[in-house]
């Protein structure tokens, strides 16, 4: 399937995508995806775009957004484990759905092993996840590239 690169949006014809796959948004009769939906799928052979094979799109998205390549692993490793991901929203990096449903399980945070993480950022994470009706999942990608998901939930006082 042939997209076109714009900025940090790819754009392909059609909804096949997104009707098949739920990749990307529905924008008209075209399906607008992410640099990370669009460079799995590139990866998968399911996308080109002109002028960039799998390397030269991976190197490219990771010097237009911060973290690419942790969270690509991250979107990756969710992905592979047959999940119906979508980008995230305020200050979460994924939300993923129910198999078959579209009732929100989870919202993922990812970081890299080598973050110092202030307490606060977890209750930050707990309380968004309270107000949407969710649980709150920290991804934890190591210097080896694997991928550790932690819940966080409520902190209690001893």
């Amino acid at each position: 399937m042939n997209a076109k690169l714009d900025g940090e949006l790819v754009t392909v014809d059609g909804t096949e995508l997104f009707e098949t796959g739920w990749y990307g948004k529905k924008q008209g009769g075209k399906t607008v995806l992410s640099l990370i939906e669009a460079c799995l799928l590139i990866e998968r052979s399911r996308l080109d775009i002109d002028k960039h094979d799998f390397k030269s799109f991976f190197n490219y998205c990771s010097a237009k957004e911060r973290d690419f390549v942790t969270k690509y692993l991250v979107y990756r490793d969710l992905r592979e484990r047959g999940l119906a991901v979508r980008m995230g929203f305020k200050d979460c990096d994924f939300r993923v759905y129910e198999r078959g449903k579209q009732v929100l399980k989870w919202i993922v945070f990812v970081e890299g092993e080598d973050y110092p993480c202030k307490l606060d950022i977890f209750s930050r994470m707990n309380k968004l996840s309270k107000n949407i009706r969710a649980e709150a999942l920290l991804a934890v990608v190591d210097n080896d590239t694997d991928v550790t998901f932690y819940k966080i939930s409520e902190l209690e006082k001893l």
